[in-house]
């Protein structure tokens, strides 16, 4: 491709913040205001916000970069595969959108040559937003943020990707369950806001089951820019399992062996 990515990352950087911001704005215009909530072929919900906040951030990157692949919940992949391109969420936390709930807004993020190397994410209604670069450090409103440094696990805080069933009927969900009950508390917000908690260090870990690779390409980024570590359940750095454990590193090995015994035999 004709863009030299890892020579202009801090200009893609922004990109991914504008394009993050866009689509919270539209997100915005309809919170709390929508006439209707649709189902897709899978179940799952979409509003118009959903759509219109695809097509302001897509603007945004067709203009900033253009000819790069864009991959969108809403839209699927435009322009053709590449070993660089977009990955978009629209509006992460559509369930609780669409309740009126504020846990929700957009994922950013740029794949290159399998590696997520910018990301960004915003929570419109509480007013915070997020962006990192590979090696430029994670970022809030502008000021640097790191992970907790707790490290050990009857004090920890841990935070879970909703209270579904992808969580508690996945194969090795009775990991899930160990760590609820001997962590010092767990938290629910789900969504956005589960990964924003251990960006802020308000939880130390952070795991999700049952999502699509554009729910956690642009958090790997910002966890890993954090200080964090992001693994699937089997300790494997990857953002396309679709499931994800994130933690503040010193905890992560605990997480993982959690997982691993109970592994079916």
């Amino acid at each position: 491709m004709a863009l030299p990515v890892l020579d202009v990352l801090p200009r893609l950087m922004e990109v991914a913040r504008e394009a993050a911001h866009a689509a919270a704005l539209v997100g915005m215009k309809h919170w709390r205001k929508l006439e209707r909530v649709e189902r897709k072929a899978d179940g799952s919900p979409v509003t118009v916000a959903d759509r219109e906040a695809e097509a302001a951030a897509v603007a945004i990157l067709e203009r900033g970069c253009p000819g790069v692949a864009i991959l969108g919940e809403e839209g699927g992949l435009r322009g053709g595969e590449g070993a660089t391109r977009w990955i978009v969420d629209p509006l992460d936390g559509t369930i609780g959108y669409s309740r009126g709930g504020v846990m929700w807004g957009p994922l950013v993020a740029l794949e290159h040559d399998g590696a997520i190397v910018v990301g960004a994410m915003e929570l419109p209604v509480i007013r915070a937003a997020y962006w990192a670069g590979r090696g430029l450090g994670c970022f809030r409103d502008g000021e640097r943020v790191r992970v907790s440094t707790t490290d050990q696990w009857p004090r920890a805080i841990l935070s879970l990707g909703g209270m579904k069933r992808a969580m508690f009927d996945h194969v090795r969900g009775a990991a899930v369950e160990s760590l609820v009950r001997t962590s010092r508390t767990s938290r629910a917000y789900g969504d956005v806001g589960s990964c924003a908690m251990l960006l802020d260090g308000t939880a130390d870990v952070w795991i999700e089951a049952g999502v699509q690779v554009w729910d956690l390409a642009a958090p790997r980024i910002l966890v890993e820019e954090a200080g964090g570590r992001f693994t699937d359940f089997d300790g494997v750095p990857g953002h396309t399992t679709g499931e994800a454990i994130a933690s503040n590193g010193a905890l992560h090995a605990h997480v993982v062996a959690s997982f691993a015994s109970a592994r079916p035999r």
